[in-house]
């Protein structure tokens, strides 16, 4: 009797466990694939269904979240807004290969699952990623069995094959190198023609099935199809399509579980838990079971480890990089120690390391900074001197012109001997070959002040690497900024090779002959690692605060349509401040180091209200692979680090009244925000473990090593807190 009341109570124990593990909120239910989808200038977001960090990820192919037309779903991205492979596209009834298309009646997007029924006939398509392989699933209510597949729309050379009677692979040339797939479907695979659309290799097929449901299990490789074959087998095998959904939910799960919040309105959350889901969207780990293909030396590898590649370091160095040092450090080091071998292997260290290579996108070492925060901040567990070396030959033997890498030119020279980049006086035929004069041109401001910073990260790292003598070189150049620092102007400003300022010139349409994606108004305040220096060439600190106030306030001086003409990434514009586009994102918060932080908390917040909503038009700018995102992740949070390379944090306005930070050593890093609301986004009082906290800082130590920031908030600003002294 007493064993029976036992096994009942068990039984009821286990079974509401269950529905309780079934109901019980989740970080991921805030999770909107959707939010951002409509670019307001630029490219939108994708809704990607994927792994944090994995190889494999898919989004169908439409113009945008508003285009109810989808032209099919590649098998992967293969690098991130460059371009996919392959292209599945299931086929209904009287549709030939040639108009094919699916208009949407409804649509599910999870990161871990992607679902759409047609407008036509209510089939759906289902489909869940693993890491190297994937699994679509149709329901088909017209009984159609035909599909078509295809190249992807980038590239023309390539093949479909079938394999027996129910499988099929295919190769497919992407920029300079090859990716293969193998799949199996549920039946048996009949009227297999090859076709040409558009001029690109494509078959279409019909499979014979007594399932109710056509099942299309593949897998992806950048080394071989036997590869893609073992990818499948060991990821999904003879799994049903919920039990692959199912894993995949529960990676995500546990990746956002690591921050958890309370307080604030759900639209806040589902901004939240999007931004952080969309921070995990690279690097991306190519490495397939003990082998990897490098497209740095075209060479198939055997490697234990990860190889990571995929990172647009000009964007991700801001923000995206220093969240991963916080939630895992562990892969943050793998990425560097990927990037130190691609250094090896090609001889240069990778400006944008994409899976094709180096692709030379924009200006800068950002690499350097990237390895001088991870090790500032305690990160060890990689080759410091080979970094530094590969750091070093960027720096001094490369060219630091926009989109080229290689040998420096002879502006390079100049900038080595002169301490800038010489500009041309606008409409000034270009006199170098090799830049680009028909969009890119020189950025020569912008290439003076990123360089600079990226030289001063090299050399925080010259002692440490075993180079001692080269920190007085490597500062001497970190200090080239003020060399186009106009002061009588409080500006920067373009000066010619004879070292005359460039007139007329006017900061506000100054374009790429002089700045990269923004004007002079922005890139005033790049000089992240010399802030004091800064403030002192605007006339100090007051003059400073006050040009950062005009700032937000500035007029265009002509119609927006004109100014983006000129300005197409100067988006989520605030008079002059561009929220859309990653150089403007730590300027909110240097308030804090000119002694108003009020004015930050203030800015944060109204920037978080009113650019990242719980829409589709959620993104004010280029979204780039989770670096805007990570900006979100710090600001809602409470906290960005304005200078990576310095392990400090500065302090903003929370969006939620409790936010937890599972650290990798097991301890927690808490923000209390007592009171807090949309009006009341000002501290009163700040502690931190107890003790009264009257600067807006605090370290990387005091994160990593746990512990809890109280904040009290109120309606109004409290003026005298926080004001530093220096």
């Amino acid at each position: 009797m007493y064993f029976s009341r036992f096994l009942c109570a068990g039984i009821w124990l286990s079974v509401s466990s269950s529905l309780y593990a079934q109901v019980k909120p989740s970080n991921l239910d805030h999770v909107d694939p959707t939010i951002g989808g409509v670019g307001l200038i630029l490219e939108p977001a994708r809704p990607l269904a994927h792994l944090p960090n994995s190889m494999l990820r898919m989004h169908p192919l439409k113009k945008d979240q508003l285009d109810d037309q989808v032209a099919g779903f590649p098998l992967s991205v293969i690098s991130h807004r460059i371009g996919a492979a392959f292209l599945f596209l299931p086929l209904y009834e009287a549709q030939t290969a040639k108009d094919a298309g699916i208009t949407i009646h409804h649509e599910v997007t999870k990161p871990y699952f992607y679902e759409l029924t047609d407008e036509r006939f209510y089939n759906t398509v289902s489909f869940s990623p693993a890491a190297r392989s994937g699994f679509f699933e149709l329901k088909n209510a017209s009984q159609s069995r035909k599909f078509r597949f295809s190249l992807s729309v980038m590239n023309a050379n390539g093949k479909i094959e079938r394999i027996g009677t129910n499988d099929l692979a295919g190769t497919e040339d992407y920029n300079g190198m090859k990716v293969y797939f193998f799949a199996k479907t549920n039946g048996k695979i009949s009227q297999f023609q090859q076709e040409t659309i558009a001029g690109k290799s494509a078959v279409v097929a019909s499979l014979e099935t007594e399932s109710a449901s056509f099942s299309f299990k593949y897998g992806i490789s950048l080394i071989s199809i036997d590869q893609a074959r073992q990818n499948l087998e060991k990821e999904i095998g003879e799994d049903t399509f919920e039990t692959v959904k199912a894993k995949a939910r529960s990676a995500w799960e546990k990746a956002l579980n690591l921050i958890q919040v309370s307080g604030g309105t759900e639209a806040q959350k589902r901004t939240f838990f999007t931004a952080l889901y969309r921070t995990y969207e690279r690097m991306v780990d190519v490495n397939e079971y003990g082998h990897y293909y490098s497209a740095y030396d075209h060479q198939v590898h055997s490697s234990a480890g990860a190889f990571f590649v995929d990172n647009w370091i000009w964007d991700s160095y801001i923000a995206l990089q220093p969240l991963t040092m916080i939630l895992d450090p562990d892969k943050d080091q793998a990425m560097i120690r990927s990037y130190i071998t691609m250094y090896q292997q090609s001889g240069w260290m990778p400006s944008f390391a994409v899976t094709f290579g180096d692709w030379p996108a924009m200006i800068g070492n950002h690499a350097a900074v990237w390895m001088a925060d991870s090790w500032n901040k305690g990160q060890r567990n990689f080759d410091l001197r080979s970094a530094y070396e590969g750091l070093r030959k960027n720096a001094l033997e490369a060219t630091l012109l926009p989109w080229r890498n290689g040998p420096a030119s002879s502006l390079d020279s100049f900038y080595n001997k002169n301490g800038y980049m010489p500009a041309l006086a606008a409409g000034q035929k270009e006199t170098v070959k090799v830049v680009d004069d028909v969009w890119e041109k020189r950025q020569a401001v912008s290439v003076t002040l990123e360089n600079s910073y990226s030289d001063w990260c090299i050399a925080q790292l010259a002692g440490p690497a075993g180079y001692p003598d080269d920190q007085s070189l490597f500062l001497k150049r970190a200090a080239f900024y003020r060399n186009v620092f106009r002061t009588e102007k409080g500006m920067v400003w373009p000066k010619d090779q004879a070292g005359n300022w460039i007139e007329p010139y006017d900061p506000k349409l100054s374009g790429r002959e002089y700045f990269t994606e923004n004007n002079a108004y922005i890139y005033n305040w790049h000089v992240k690692h010399d802030l004091n220096s800064l403030f002192d060439l605007m006339g100090g600190r007051k003059n400073a605060e006050a040009k950062l106030d005009q700032l937000f306030r500035e007029d265009l001086s002509l119609p927006k349509w004109k100014f983006w003409a000129n300005q197409p990434d100067a988006s989520g514009l605030v008079g002059q401040f561009v929220m859309g586009n990653e150089p403007g994102l730590h300027i909110p918060y240097l308030y804090n180091y000119l002694g108003s932080p009020w004015k930050t908390q203030k800015r944060i917040r109204m920037l978080m209200d009113t650019w990242f909503r719980a829409d589709v038009f959620g993104m004010p700018g280029d979204e780039d692979g989770g670096a805007m995102s990570a900006f979100v992740v710090f600001s809602m949070m409470g906290f960005f680090q304005v200078t990576p390379g310095v392990p400090v944090y500065t302090i903003g306005s929370p969006s939620f009244e409790s936010i937890s930070i599972q650290l990798p050593n097991g301890k927690k890093f808490s923000i209390l925000a007592k009171n807090n609301s949309k009006d009341k986004v000002y501290i009163q009082q700040a502690k931190m473990n107890g003790q009264l906290l009257t600067e807006p800082m605090f370290t990387h130590d005091q994160l990593a090593n746990g512990g809890t920031l109280e904040l009290l908030m109120g309606d109004k600003p409290n003026k005298q807190w926080g004001v530093r002294q220096n």
